[in-house]
């Protein structure tokens, strides 16, 4: 929330400069430029850009009022993006969220959990009906939003009217996986804490390198989940679970010609449209983070009979994700490395994925 007696004349837009910018490897959905002063104008593509005022700094007189301002390091955010917990638990700015958009049930992050237990977190409505009064009354500083939030600009509008800045964090549109990993740094900015977030960039993307480095494994994948109507939902051919399984080795089976690359990149098909393209595959792994975990092929034969005709099931070569896949964005380094030793036979080294027994 701003004052308007907080402007100082001797401050303006226009007299600052950029001092350097954020070097970014995979990312193309956001960039920061550093300005004199401490300031930070963070850029969102299709979205816009936000001034960062560093705390005990004024803010510059002429601001262009296409520019979103945000005063001070937020220190009582609310986060309805759920794919920035991880990154902000990671980089150790917890304490700088007060409100959540997801119940404590719905988190598969820990330290969310227990935050919102030991009530230093506490749930305040969906991004689609956050309770406003809630926030204002704990001096609610900026609400992150994921692109669902789009859907209902009168929300937006609302938050933005009460004065409380909306930031639109775009992750999901990065074509790359670890091009959303660099999301990092983008929460880095935010709350002041680039360093944490470039050293865990720099340690996940260390765990790929070999990996990248290798030649395809000629495997082939089909990643999915069988529907509560019995439909199949799998991957686009842009979706970046497609991308991590091409940069693990191995060549993900799509069902489309789309293009679209973001978080939304899924689709339902007839369960005969699977059997016929995906019964030859090397590995099948099974997405639990929307389904309930499988811990048997026999629990997968229930959902379909069919199942038992794939190959991959015949060599014992199925797979499941752990619930906590998709929420922790900070592990795809990690998820890319796990998927190449599934792929080449190796032991896996985290609880991303997980073998099914037999029984």
């Amino acid at each position: 929330m701003t004052d308007a007696s907080a402007l100082d004349a001797d401050i303006r837009w226009d007299d600052l400069k950029i001092e350097n910018s954020m070097d970014l490897s995979y990312a193309t959905q956001f960039s920061v430029d550093y300005y004199t002063g401490g300031y930070k104008l963070i850029s969102i593509c299709d979205i816009g850009d936000y001034l960062l005022v560093p705390d005990g700094k004024n803010i510059p007189e002429g601001l262009p009022s296409d520019i979103t301002l945000i005063d001070g390091i937020p220190k009582h955010a609310y986060l309805a993006a759920t794919s920035g917990m991880d990154f902000i638990v990671k980089i150790g700015c917890l304490d700088r969220l007060s409100f959540s958009g997801t119940k404590e049930d719905g988190w598969y992050i820990p330290e969310a959990k227990q935050a919102m237990q030991a009530q230093t977190l506490a749930y305040a409505g969906k991004y689609n009906a956050p309770d406003v009064e809630q926030m204002l009354a704990g001096d609610c500083d900026l609400a992150i939003e994921s692109t669902m939030i789009l859907h209902n600009p009168e929300v937006k509008e609302q938050l933005e009217t009460c004065g409380i800045p909306v930031i639109v964090e775009h992750s999901s549109y990065e074509t790359d996986p670890l091009g959303r990993l660099e999301w990092v740094k983008f929460y880095g900015a935010l709350f002041d804490a680039e360093e944490a977030a470039e050293q865990l960039f720099a340690s996940e993307t260390a765990k790929t390198a070999d990996v990248l480095n290798e030649a395809p494994t000629g495997k082939t994948v089909a990643f999915f989940y069988v529907t509560t109507n019995g439909g199949v939902n799998v991957r686009k051919s842009g979706d970046y679970v497609s991308k991590m399984i091409e940069l693990a080795g191995g060549t993900c089976i799509t069902f489309d010609d789309s293009d679209e690359e973001n978080a939304l990149s899924t689709m339902t098909i007839q369960m005969e449209t699977f059997y016929e393209q995906a019964k030859d595959a090397d590995y099948i792994i099974y997405n639990s983070t929307i389904d309930s975990e499988l811990t048997s092929v026999s629990e997968l034969l229930q959902k379909n009979a069919l199942f038992a005709d794939f190959k991959a099931v015949k060599e014992g070569h199925v797979y499941g994700t752990g619930k906590n896949m998709f929420q922790e964005t900070t592990g795809y380094g990690t998820m890319i490395a796990d998927m190449h030793a599934i792929f080449t036979g190796q032991e896996i080294k985290s609880d991303y994925f997980y073998k099914l027994t037999e029984e």
